[in-house]
């Protein structure tokens, strides 16, 4: 999103930090509109502030590329029987973007919940409970499985199982000694568990 403006990683990285990125995009993802989030940016920082504010337009660049593996994964789950839900951080705005991207998503999951519309988000005791109330789940049995150590933090803080992503492989082999997934050779040996 920010290589046009900043080549250089370290002055990318700076720029991020100057401008809080991570909080900023979290406020939408906890429901703040866009418009008022870019608002608050620019009369924060005035004309540095861009190219931020170019960042909600933009917002399909950032997920354009799917992580190769993944949905191979999801299906098999989904194949094997297993219920699959998501809980995701995104902006009310930005989801549907996210859709209309990777239709998939909207076919994926029995239900979404979506940070930035229930105005709530992980790693956020509420949001973990909202899906399990919502479809009357026991955490205890449900697999939470994140790419954020924070929010499979969140997740067993209300009981549930939870796995950190990584990679697809990693993620097979743990789902397979879950006895989720059936063995595949695909998989690897598990070595670097």
């Amino acid at each position: 999103m920010f290589r046009d403006s900043f080549p250089d990683g370290v002055a990318r990285e700076a720029y991020l930090a100057e401008i809080g990125f991570r909080d900023w995009n979290m406020a939408a993802d906890r429901g703040t509109s866009w418009a008022d989030n870019v608002a608050a940016l620019q009369r924060r920082l005035g004309p540095r502030a861009h190219p931020a504010v170019l960042y909600p337009d933009r917002f399909a660049d950032s997920i354009r590329d799917p992580i190769e593996g993944s949905w191979d994964l999801l299906e098999r789950l989904r194949d094997g029987g297993h219920a699959i839900w998501a809980i995701t951080n995104f902006s009310a705005e930005s989801w549907p973007v996210a859709v209309a991207l990777h239709p998939r998503l909207g076919r994926a999951f029995q239900d979404v919940i979506v940070s930035g519309r229930e105005r709530v988000a992980k790693p956020d005791a509420a949001i973990y409970r909202l899906l399990t109330a919502r479809h009357a789940l026991d955490p205890a049995a449900c697999l939470f499985i994140d790419d954020s150590a924070e929010n499979v933090a969140g997740a067993r803080a209300v009981g549930m199982q939870a796995v950190r992503f990584t990679d697809p492989a990693a993620l097979g082999r743990a789902l397979v000694a879950r006895g989720l997934l059936a063995p595949d050779a695909g998989l690897g040996d598990g070595s670097d568990d």
